[in-house]
């Protein structure tokens, strides 16, 4: 039987604006958003509503309708939860889009939102401006998007003259949603390539944003002091994620805390504003642990402000948590989640000092099964894939009904693609992952999006990614095999160079590059034999289990119909990195 969660509490059936902003309460004037770098540039609950109510006027002049996307295209920067609140609240889609990407990246994500108007920061605008023109996106549609006024740059506006008057912002009213209304409509689109593929958009409904707020607060608060003291965050991580959203915007709304943006991260900077403005708790994810535990600028500034670290994003490992614990004094507290669940679905008690690696209990009103790769439910001390149900997962997947489909199973359970164990007491351990799903510094890179690039290399006529393990990280590598007449005309180095001009930083190939152009369905053959001979060493392992065992059959059936360059490599690498890590 699925295990619930041991907790149950009530959460809000409206919008998200709604939520903040309660009929029978006045908006504080108390500051929330706050630039870390200036102080006094910040936003109060009272200044926030007063810009959402402008642009929500904006946004219906410019005859955007109900359920359409506007995009985001910015680094942090305090006028973001004006945008987010102002187009989820207004009955809009929120889309946020990382400023890193290039003009590729950015292209697919614009087409496949159809965002009908874009806020973009005025340093990212060549690359948004040639991902428009390649979309069909008109340039009035494009607006520079800062905390301060702009002038207009290659003819595109700032923000700001689309807004309504003070007096038409009094008069605008938002529609507060019914229930069914808050379960159905969508406010956010976040990008994941899910289990497998290339990104999807992943909608997130009202009900899941404020589930998954209220579920959170919720464990955080658990076993605490009585009276905690005055908490103040730190908001670096990147606001166009799943994680920085839902603390960064509508926790701090929610929990009144005053919430220090960073535009960008810089880790001196980082740790300057911890001591400057004696930061108390952050949210984060585990390459910020390694610098923490590694980099010698850490004695160099004064911590003792911070009370709590929430650690999510990414697999933590228990050594590296509690060698940051024990340097610099404080409690660990891991969280488990992916974007197909809002942010996160499993926490551990935030006043607990937890030192066992676990990523926690199950959050408030929903529920969790693990199995089995037959689909069998396991019980406690087994592997087993984590699926989930609850008020915080996803609708599904925008425009994708396919990889919905594919996405739940027949109890409307939502198929993570992270395998965990458990114990008696429902404690969950993260220990592999099952999905196509390479993440650097706690981002995402689908395979598929890589090499699907890669093809369009002239040089090259084959391609798969995968991922190799540089501890405490893993990067992308890239296998290639080339066109006839092109052995000898390109360097591993040049196709590195070549798609690292296309994509966004952590989407790099800086696992490196391999050529391989031996006849691989030969080759695969003798991978199959040596995962024949050597499979009952890897049978703990549960990347490989379905190369193991009964899964056996289905290699040797698919190496009699000649595997493909992809399906090779695929096996090549579960078994080549899994035990040659630093190949």
């Amino acid at each position: 039987m699925p295990e619930k969660s041991p907790y149950n509490i009530d959460i809000p059936s409206t919008d998200v604006l709604s939520y903040v902003f309660r009929q029978d309460k006045t908006p504080s004037e108390d500051p929330i958003w706050i630039d870390a770098d200036d102080t006094s540039n910040s936003l109060s609950l009272k200044q926030l509503l007063y810009w959402v109510r402008r642009l929500a006027v904006g946004l219906d002049r410019l005859g955007i309708q109900q359920d359409e996307a506007v995009m985001m295209y910015t680094n942090n920067q305090i006028f973001i939860p004006v945008l987010y609140f102002a187009v989820a609240g207004s009955g809009r889609i929120f889309a946020g889009c990382n400023p890193a990407y290039g003009v590729e990246e950015t292209s697919y994500q614009l087409e496949n939102t159809g965002a009908k108007a874009i806020f973009v920061e005025p340093q990212y605008l060549d690359t948004v401006l040639k991902a428009a023109e390649k979309t069909g996106v008109s340039r009035d549609r494009i607006f520079l998007f800062n905390d301060r006024p702009c002038e207009a740059v290659q003819g595109i506006r700032d923000w700001r003259s689309i807004l309504g008057s003070e007096q038409e912002a009094e008069q605008w009213q938002w529609h507060r949603m019914s229930p069914v209304e808050s379960k159905s409509r969508t406010a956010v689109l976040n990008y994941s390539s899910g289990t497998t593929g290339l990104p999807k958009g992943v909608m997130v409904s009202h009900q899941n944003i404020i589930a998954n707020v209220e579920q959170s607060v919720y464990m955080r608060s658990l076993e605490q002091s009585v009276s905690p003291p005055p908490e103040r965050w730190l908001g670096f991580l990147p606001l166009y994620h799943a994680y920085g959203q839902l603390w960064s915007v509508v926790a701090a709304a929610i929990t009144k805390t005053p919430c220090y943006f960073m535009r960008t991260f810089n880790y001196r900077q980082w740790l300057s504003h911890i001591q400057n403005h004696r930061i108390t708790h952050i949210q984060t994810a585990p390459p910020i642990l390694v610098m923490l535990a590694k980099r010698p600028e850490t004695q160099e500034y004064d911590l003792s402000s911070l009370v709590n670290v929430l650690c999510g994003a990414a697999p933590l490992s228990k050594e590296l948590q509690n060698e940051v614990s024990a340097k610099i004094g404080l409690k660990i507290v891991q969280t488990w989640g992916m974007t197909e669940v809002t942010c996160s679905c499993l926490h551990v008690p935030g006043g607990r000092d937890d030192r066992s690696g676990a990523v926690g209990l199950i959050d408030p009103n929903a529920e969790i099964k693990l199995v089995n790769d037959e689909g069998v439910e396991v019980g406690p001390g087994d592997r087993g894939e984590i699926c989930v149900r609850g008020p915080n997962v996803t609708l599904g997947y925008w425009r994708n009904e396919q990889a919905t489909r594919d996405t739940f199973d027949d109890q409307g359970f939502l198929k993570t693609g992270d395998v965990a164990v458990k114990d008696e007491q429902g404690w969950h351990w993260i220990v592999d992952r099952k999905k196509e799903l390479i993440k650097v510094k706690g981002f995402q890179v689908a395979p598929a999006e890589l090499e699907a690039m890669l093809l369009e290399n002239e040089h090259v006529a084959d391609a798969a990614v995968c991922a190799v393990q540089r501890d405490p990280e893993e990067l992308p590598r890239a296998y290639i095999a080339l066109k006839e007449g092109s052995r000898g005309k390109v360097s591993e180095r040049e196709i590195r160079e070549w798609t690292a001009a296309r994509v966004a930083k952590h989407k790099r190939l800086d696992g490196g590059v391999r050529v391989r152009v031996a006849r691989y369905a030969c080759e695969a053959k003798l991978i199959v034999a040596s995962l024949s001979t050597k499979c009952p060493s890897l049978s703990a392992v549960s990347s490989n289990a379905s190369y193991c065992g009964s899964g056996r059959r289905q290699i040797q059936q698919r190496t009699a119909r000649r595997l493909s360059f992809r399906r090779y490599i695929q096996l090549y690498c579960r078994y080549t990195i899994q035990h040659s890590p630093r190949t």
